[in-house]
């Protein structure tokens, strides 16, 4: 058995960890929407369409923030089209995902969604086929009391009260070659610009996020990010920032590559801050921008294009991966990336919520969690505090991209308010568990509260609609102590860990 130690220090402080950290992202696409979260005349769903099984998961899941109505389709979407009299709502052509849409879930259901599911809305703008005009009616439409044209009709429409959305994204990805309305980063900086300004002129209280690069494979990042921040300093509060990781493992040292992705996601956050810190001192200003981390997650590609028989039809089964333990390590890995960069990073999206590459699938009969639900929900949940500097020795091992790999990866939360500590911890090892050691003395009087354990026989195990249990967190008594003033802790071989601690009243 390996043994590693964990160091940390409850006054260096990172930061709080915001809990907008743990949004999700809800895209007309595939069956995200239709069949996901809104489904009418099905038996699980309320009077309003929704699906109430979805709802319970969402709720579970501890989702803060979620982000819509995209993702790839607001570069085209008609915000007017999916408002007012549903028999009156256009039906277009979703070129972006090749779907049908009708519109017969939009804005207000959303909003109507978000308050049922308890979460915050995150409005994206369509700054590909349209700019500043559409954007500002909407944000009128949605935030303004009353006696506009937008703000009267929010109230013909049903909603006297405003929706009062306070975080909104500045377009979707527009430095990808794949994006409608694709731009260059001095163009679209400056529709972005304009746009954040007179945003900001009508409601000052809100948040904006303008698009940071696609991705570290695309051409210009770097580049581009310097450069919109540039352009829109004054104005935005954060800088998007879009990772997803792909799962094409088919030996295990591709696994052990694999379950390393998180150095990866680390070094994108430091090279996104350093764009946006150049340009702080560019503008000779204390004011940093921060990032929103509004699509994450782990894919298996390629997916392909749409099916013939499926393309330009409503709500199709599309990308719909089905994730086993190692994808939750994976997740995992990647959270606690996110809580250790506390300072910086504010807001987090996981992509999708539900059925398209998601923590929650559904039939047309029930719902159920996948594998990566789990370390979602315990960080949700648990990851209440600051953020705590930690360090651990352990073994390290190398893979086809990554050199001094540690097997064991934290995160640690204190909550000094309700004297909680709470330390999560990801075992890489494949083969062999490890035990977890660490000076209490700084928490004199703390004493294990719960150890929830995520494992399973196979890092391939799944959970299924037949299956749906296969894959679950469980609470382990015999795997945790505490010691002359140590917490021993028993880490299992490919597993997440979270140890809650908290002081004796």
């Amino acid at each position: 058995m390996k043994k590693a130690t964990l160091y940390t220090d409850k006054h260096f402080i990172i930061d709080k960890v915001d809990k907008r950290l743990f949004g999700s992202f809800l895209e007309h696409m595939g069956r995200a929407v239709y069949e996901g979260v809104y489904q009418p005349q099905n038996l699980n769903s309320d009077k309003n369409g929704f699906r109430l099984d979805t709802l319970k998961y969402v709720k579970d899941l501890g989702v803060t923030v979620v982000r819509y109505p995209g993702g790839n389709i607001v570069s085209a979407y008609n915000w007017e089209d999916g408002v007012g009299p549903k028999e009156l709502r256009p039906v277009r052509l979703e070129a972006a995902w090749q779907n049908i849409e009708d519109n017969s879930f939009g804005t207000n259901e959303f909003m109507d969604w978000a308050k049922v599911a308890n979460v915050s809305p995150m409005m994206a703008v369509n700054l590909g086929t349209r700019g500043v005009d559409a954007a500002r009616n909407l944000l009128e439409y949605c935030n303004f009391p009353s006696g506009t044209y937008y703000s009267d009709l929010r109230i013909k429409h049903g909603y006297k009260e405003p929706h009062n959305v306070k975080l909104w994204c500045l377009g979707n990805e527009m430095d990808g070659p794949w994006q409608i309305g694709h731009r260059d980063a001095d163009k679209y900086g400056t529709i972005a610009c304009q746009t954040a300004k007179i945003m900001k002129d009508i409601d000052p209280t809100i948040e904006l996020a303008a698009c940071g690069s696609a991705g570290v494979v695309v051409p210009t990042f770097g580049t581009w990010d310097a450069t919109v921040v540039d352009h829109c300093y004054k104005y935005i509060d954060y800088l998007s920032m879009h990772t997803y990781y792909n799962n094409q493992n088919k030996t295990e040292e591709d696994t052990k590559n694999y379950l390393a992705r998180a150095l990866s996601f680390d070094a994108q956050i430091k090279a996104v801050l350093a764009a946006c810190d150049y340009s702080t001192t560019r503008n000779k200003s204390k004011k940093k921008i921060n990032l929103s981390i509004d699509e994450w997650n782990v894919v298996y590609r390629p997916h392909g294009k749409v099916p013939a028989d499926a393309r330009w039809t409503k709500a199709p089964h599309q990308i719909e991966d089905v994730y086993n333990l190692e994808d939750a390590l994976v997740v995992g890995s990647m959270l606690l990336t996110m809580i250790n960069h506390a300072d910086r990073v504010k807001i987090g999206c996981l992509a999708q919520l539900v059925n398209v590459i998601a923590p929650i699938m559904t039939s047309d009969n029930s719902a159920w969690r996948q594998t990566i639900f789990f370390p979602f929900a315990h960080c949700s949940k648990y990851a209440e505090g600051v953020s705590l500097n930690n360090v651990v020795e352990c073994d390290k091992y190398d893979s086809k991209d990554y050199t001094d790999i540690p097997y064991i990866t934290s995160s640690v939360v204190w909550n000094e308010e309700k004297e909680e500590l709470k330390i999560f911890a990801i075992n890489r090892d494949l083969d062999e568990d490890s035990t977890l050691s660490m000076d209490l003395r700084q928490f004199d009087g703390y004493s294990i509260k719960k150890h929830i354990l995520l494992n399973s026989n196979s890092v391939k195990d799944t959970n299924t609609e037949a299956n749906p249990l296969n894959v679950v967190e469980k609470q382990v008594s015999n795997h945790s102590k505490i010691v002359d003033g140590r917490l021993e802790a028993l880490i299992e071989k490919h597993s997440w860990n979270v140890i809650v601690l908290s002081k004796e009243n």
